[in-house]
């Protein structure tokens, strides 16, 4: 639980992450339950730090962060996976999927959590009721497809496919969740196998994600060939800056029912925000201040 009269530092660990909109919203709704609650971006990209360098300089990140009173640290693309060689636990759910985006500071010791698949499973609950999952196509491997496809199985996906330009990741990711979830099918594919797979017409594609970083802000573009969406298959996409993606325009376009990144964003900060500061959260609050500053172009 909060304590009476402690105030809060925190932090978000990534590229290009100044725009965020994380921020903003854990402050308000620190302010509505009369939390003192500061949140500040570290931007690796205006930091200069080098990927190359990027495992030493979440280490030295997460020190500095412990020298200078953090009370947590948020952690996104590309840290998620890195970070867990630097912690001194991590939850069970985290660890299960090999990827954490909340570090809290507590006596001491590092504890990594991950809020991402319980962010994506309401979104997925609310913004898509009734989604079929009987056979889904996830685009990317990191840390956020970890999530996203931890939580579409969690949800009763029968099967699923995970793709990535790194195909071994994708292997070593779908091997891991068929271990965790042997009643469903689970495979990895190459980006290149993707296009095929969507075009086979024996197989009945249900839904499709984008959990890689294409489409942000930063690295703008579209995971697939809008030509091999269909009507019948839903698209989501983890992405929310900007909250219309490439990829989310051109599902619509197509006749697809859709799901924008914002839900995601929204319950993986409310959960965030409950563990760092142990207050629940009002979630519809979040919601509507989140796309308040969308609509605002923040």
């Amino acid at each position: 639980m909060s304590v009476v009269g402690e105030s809060y530092l925190v932090g978000l660990v990534g590229e290009g992450v100044r725009p965020s909109l994380t921020p903003p919203l854990h402050e308000r709704e620190a302010d509505r339950n009369g939390l003192r609650y500061l949140y500040r971006p570290l931007d690796l990209l205006a930091l200069g730090r080098p990927a190359a360098d990027l495992d030493t300089t979440i280490g030295r990140l997460l020190g500095a962060a412990v020298d200078l009173g953090f009370s947590a640290l948020n952690i996104t693309h590309p840290c998620k996976q890195l970070v867990l060689s630097h912690l001194d636990e991590v939850s069970p759910s985290a660890a299960a999927i090999g990827s954490v985006n909340t570090v809290l500071f507590a006596d001491g010791r590092r504890i990594g959590h991950n809020t991402d698949v319980t962010g994506f499973a309401s979104a997925l609950r609310d913004g898509l009721p009734g989604a079929g999952l009987d056979d889904v196509v996830v685009i990317g491997a990191g840390g956020a497809g970890a999530a996203v496809t931890c939580a579409l199985l969690e949800a009763g996906a029968s099967r699923l496919t995970v793709a990535d330009l790194d195909e071994e990741r994708a292997g070593a990711l779908a091997d891991s969740l068929a271990a965790r979830f042997p009643e469903a099918a689970v495979a990895g594919a190459s980006s290149d196998a993707l296009a095929a797979r969507l075009k086979d017409r024996e197989r009945t594609v249900t839904g499709l994600v984008n959990a890689s970083f294409v489409g942000m802000h930063t690295h703008p573009g579209i995971p697939l060939e809008p030509t091999l969406l269909r009507p019948e298959v839903w698209v989501a996409d983890i992405v929310y800056r900007p909250i219309g993606t490439e990829l989310v325009r051109a599902a619509r376009a197509t006749g697809c029912r859709t799901l924008d990144g914002g839900g995601m964003a929204v319950g993986q900060a409310a959960d965030a925000f409950q563990l760092i500061t142990g207050v629940e959260p009002d979630r519809e609050r979040m919601r509507d201040h989140f796309f308040e500053m969308v609509e605002e172009g923040r």
